[in-house]
């Protein structure tokens, strides 16, 4: 591929939009690039996923102005169906993706980290959806995401006024989970990932997909959906290995305490 990297650390994969010269902008062919990462990796041997960008100036910067300019309105609606298709991909992954932000997020980076499960970015992060200042509305998903991440009232602030934020703003309102020095931005999405892959593999996802489904349904259908996602976690390796594991810890601890005495 020409603009997406792709590494494999233990059972951790981290996803590298490389395009710096255009500050990672998302043009078709990175879109169809992406997708095409994500379609390859194995899920056998990969439990979570870290989205970054190259260099140290931006994430993603927005998506390509240069070959929307001349879009007709049937060939808009196609671009932002393309993007949608492929963020909305990642949002429904089957294992966790972590965004790890390093810089610009705007427009269509904004919108690609908000499909991620979990954002996390460097102290010099910008985000924002400038769209109304170029003429056109969010058109990967960031009409509906960023007002369920932040409140619909934030959402519109930000997008009627086309106003960017930074890191720390990001943070106070809820769009990130945390603020890193850059340096040691990847290094902490790498050991978050980590750590999730050492958890089960299938309660991960279950929950993954607990959580997502939950949110499109009332509460009433959405303890429908984590009760049929809980049952299927019983029987699996996972969750004998997970409960005898416990089990026996607690056995042993038992052992190791010495009965008060009262003389």
């Amino acid at each position: 591929m020409e603009f997406i990297t792709y590494e494999q650390e233990g059972f951790v994969g981290v996803v590298t939009i490389n395009r710096p010269q255009a500050l990672n902008a998302l043009n078709s062919q990175v879109l169809e690039e992406l997708e095409a990462a994500f379609d390859a990796i194995d899920l056998n041997t990969t439990r979570a996923v870290v989205l970054t960008g190259a260099g140290e100036k931006s994430f993603v910067a927005g998506a390509d102005i240069g070959e929307m300019s001349t879009l007709t309105k049937a060939e808009g609606e196609a671009f932002g169906k393309k993007g949608n298709d492929v963020f909305r991909k990642i949002e429904t992954f089957p294992i966790p993706v972590i965004a790890a932000v390093n810089g610009f997020a705007l427009g269509g980076g904004c919108e690609i980290s908000m499909s991620c499960d979990i954002r996390i970015c460097s102290e010099n992060a910008v985000f924002g959806q400038p769209e109304v200042g170029l003429g056109i509305t969010p058109g990967f998903g960031g009409t509906q995401r960023l007002a369920r991440l932040v409140s619909p009232g934030m959402a519109k602030q930000l997008i009627y006024t086309a106003r960017n934020i930074k890191a720390d703003e990001a943070f106070r309102i809820g769009l990130v989970n945390a603020v890193y020095p850059l340096e040691e931005l990847l290094p902490a999405a790498k050991k978050m990932a980590a750590g999730i892959a050492a958890n089960a593999p299938i309660a991960v996802r279950n929950c993954k997909k607990a959580i997502n489904d939950g949110l499109q349904v009332d509460i009433d259908q959405a303890i429908v959906i984590e009760e049929k996602l809980f049952g299927d976690c019983f029987e699996t390796e996972d969750q004998k290995a997970g409960m005898g594991n416990f089990l026996e810890k607690d056995k042993e601890k038992k052992l190791k305490v010495v009965p008060f005495q009262n003389k």
